[in-house]
């Protein structure tokens, strides 16, 4: 979305703020305890943990790093569905499976 919505333009950081968020996003997904990983290090509440953590970052950028036109709508909208997702995400352990 960075590159799609051209933040590069507004703000070097914001830019590339969203890319390495990106990037920590994949990786400590690929570390957590459930099926698709490739390593099951880090706990599924751990990872909601890092999600919100990323969430409040997001929401409060355009005030930190003083993100105005795109940046300053992408962030919090952003920030707001990473909430959302965290609310809506079943924290019970369900087990897939294999036939």
């Amino acid at each position: 979305m960075p590159t799609i919505l051209s933040l590069g333009q507004e703000s070097a950081l914001a830019y590339w703020l969203s890319v390495a968020a990106g990037i920590g996003l994949i990786v400590y997904s690929l570390f957590t305890d459930y099926v698709y990983s490739i390593a099951k290090v880090i706990a599924f509440k751990l990872h909601l943990g890092f999600d919100i953590a990323a969430a409040i970052v997001f929401l409060l950028a355009p005030v930190l790093f003083g993100f105005d036109g795109v940046a300053g709508i992408y962030y919090p909208v952003m920030g707001l569905g990473v909430l959302m997702v965290v609310l809506l995400t079943n924290t019970n352990k369900v087990e897939i499976e294999e036939e």
